[in-house]
């Protein structure tokens, strides 16, 4: 049974203003390395699934920017969302149309802006799963990252201490972000997991659970299988309005019967900060993060992020340089997470 895997890529997040904008947010942009966020999901998983059961979800505003940056994927693989709602009805649509071209597929759900640094270790996670799956035709596998700290920024998994294979254990329950007390709770328990949002399972199993705990979206849907090629979009533009607009936590997974979870080191992040970028960004000897086109003369622990223009930087400290078509932002680093407060300057 193939693996088709699901890159959801329809977020409008500006938490990297200047850089992220609506019109280009954090997925396809080069905030790591020479690849974009949404290129390095793809690149990270090609060695086990193929191009042709790669699907991108997205939004009609973001479609060029996909067919740009991922130039071998059909465009049939291209699920354009007519409009953002939610978790939940992005996977039950990008369910049916994967069941279209693939009836007895796997469906592997991965967010399209998250950084994996041990990318080998992760695939044989991938595959562990679907060894799971191949000898269950229920159930739903999700990747629960180990936390190192107690982190107040992410929901968590809770599971069961008995485990069901080697390395895989029955969900308990999902926790919304803690507060720090709370979290440090959890990191001292051990058995709570950071939620990095990633599943696998068969594509009829979600299909049916959706129909189960979602039905107003699945009545909405589930026509997609019969519909023309010409006229699915239009079939889509039409219908997926009536969805609910829901996650899908809430609309399944806090529902559902059968989840695990595997425990997973994989050196995950989900890339949300200036701060973030920052950790793992190459530095200079001076710890500062620079490209080709930047000279730094007495000058420590500073980041610029420049596109036409060389920055020349003497005796600066602990300051961030973001150059955009509209302006070019100088802050003390203090500041750099909070950028987006001053959209209203230009």
């Amino acid at each position: 049974m193939d693996i088709c895997a699901l890159i959801m890529a329809g977020g409008k997040g500006t938490r990297f203003w200047p850089l992220s904008t609506e019109d280009k947010p954090k997925q396809f942009l080069k905030l790591i390395g020479s690849n974009t966020m949404i290129q390095m999901t793809v690149k990270r998983i090609l060695p086990i699934i193929p191009i042709e059961r790669i699907f991108v979800s997205t939004g009609e505003k973001y479609v060029d920017l996909v067919k740009e940056q991922l130039p071998d994927l059909p465009e049939k693989n291209i699920i354009v969302e007519p409009e953002g709602r939610n978790t939940a009805p992005c996977i039950a649509l990008s369910a049916m149309v994967i069941k279209r071209y693939y009836k007895d597929s796997k469906m592997l759900v991965l967010p399209s802006d998250h950084l994996i640094r041990d990318e080998e270790k992760f695939r044989d996670i991938i595959l562990k799963g679907n060894k799971i799956l191949d000898k269950n035709n229920e159930g739903i596998i999700t990747f629960g990252i180990k936390p190192d700290r107690p982190e107040t920024g992410y929901g968590y998994i809770k599971y069961g201490k008995n485990n069901i294979d080697k390395d895989v254990y029955k969900v308990e329950k999902f926790v919304e972000k803690p507060d720090l007390e709370t979290a440090k709770e959890y990191l001292n328990e051990g058995n709570y997991l950071w939620n990095g949002g990633m599943f696998l399972w068969r594509t009829n199993y979600i299909i049916e659970e959706i129909r189960k705990y979602a039905p107003q979206t699945y009545e909405a849907l589930h026509n997609i299988e019969n519909i023309e090629e010409s006229k699915l979009q239009n079939y889509i533009n039409e219908n997926y309005r009536k969805t609910d607009s829901i996650s899908i936590d809430y609309a399944v997974l806090e529902k559902s019967e059968d989840i695990f979870v595997i425990p997973s080191e994989i050196g995950w992040d989900d890339i949300g900060t200036w701060k973030s970028v920052e950790r793992y960004r190459k530095k200079d000897e001076k710890n500062n993060i620079v490209n080709s086109d930047v000279s730094t003369i007495e000058s420590n622990s500073n980041m610029i992020v420049n596109n036409n223009k060389k920055v020349v930087m003497i005796g600066i400290e602990n300051v961030m340089v973001v150059e955009t078509e509209e302006a070019t932002f100088i802050v003390n680093k203090e500041y750099m997470d909070n950028l987006k407060d001053y959209q209203n300057l230009i």
